[in-house]
């Protein structure tokens, strides 16, 4: 196997969101282009400007998480393309270990998702509370999300109310990759968080990627019911649906 495959290989083992773009037709038929999540990648189709453009189509599709074809056209010539497109499981990334977290691990899990719980409270962020979630850290969480090479398959939910704890992880998400980002609590106490947010140099830009009040309008009050609405806007973002909701 040629060192390509073997980048490609080592990359899933890894779990690293790759692409794999070959070329299926013509006199540059087989030759291969890896992409990484960060835009790197390796190998060439021949011409640094035709690997910058085909570059440029495969991110396009990994940040979908959809492997597809490409016809991309290059001076004379129409270039057929296969783009192999490979992500790990998502993760989403629970700031707060509060009541509700729990049911939204469980059907997290349950979606295929990597399940990672934060809280620097460690009388809430316990084993015997979160022994389902695949990482339970107990420190502060805009200290860990650096950390965790958040990428456009990661979801983070913030969910624990305490200023202190929600304003710095969320003014850090909105500068992440994160496909998905949602804040529990009222429009008004989103008002005042996005006040808080601007103090902190946050930009209108950015804090428009916040989903809030999280999750769909299915009218539930319990933490389950909540924890479902949560879950179902995460797949409906996944899925690139329409969403419609009248309370933003």
């Amino acid at each position: 196997m040629g060192p390509i495959f073997n980048a490609w290989r080592e990359a899933v083992e890894q779990g690293r969101p790759v692409a794999l773009a070959t070329v299926l037709a013509g006199p540059r038929t087989g030759q291969k282009l890896l992409v990484y999540g960060d835009g790197s990648g390796l190998g060439s189709l021949g011409e640094p400007g035709l690997d910058d453009r085909v570059r440029e189509e495969a991110a396009t599709l990994l940040a979908r998480g959809e492997s597809g074809r490409l016809t991309v056209p290059w001076g004379q010539e129409s270039l057929d393309l296969f783009v192999d497109v490979q992500l790990p499981p998502p993760r989403l990334i629970i700031v707060g270990a509060v009541h509700i977290a729990i049911p939204l691990v469980t059907f997290a899990n349950v979606l295929g998702f990597r399940t990672i719980v934060l809280d620097a409270r460690g009388a809430f962020a316990t084993p015997e509370r979160f022994g389902h979630a695949h990482e339970l850290i107990v420190r502060w969480p805009a200290d860990v999300l650096p950390e965790l090479n958040i990428d456009e398959n990661t979801c983070i939910v913030v969910l624990t109310h305490d200023e202190k704890i929600d304003n710095p992880a969320l003014a850090y998400a909105v500068r992440s990759r994160a496909r998905y980002i949602g804040a529990l609590g009222s429009r008004k106490t989103h008002a005042r968080r996005v006040a808080v947010l601007k103090e902190m140099g946050v930009s209108d830009e950015e804090i428009a990627r916040i989903r809030a009040p999280i999750g769909l309008d299915l009218g539930g009050r319990s933490p389950e019911e909540i924890a479902v609405a949560i879950m179902a806007e995460i797949v409906a973002v996944r899925n690139n649906a329409a969403l419609v909701d009248p309370r933003r």
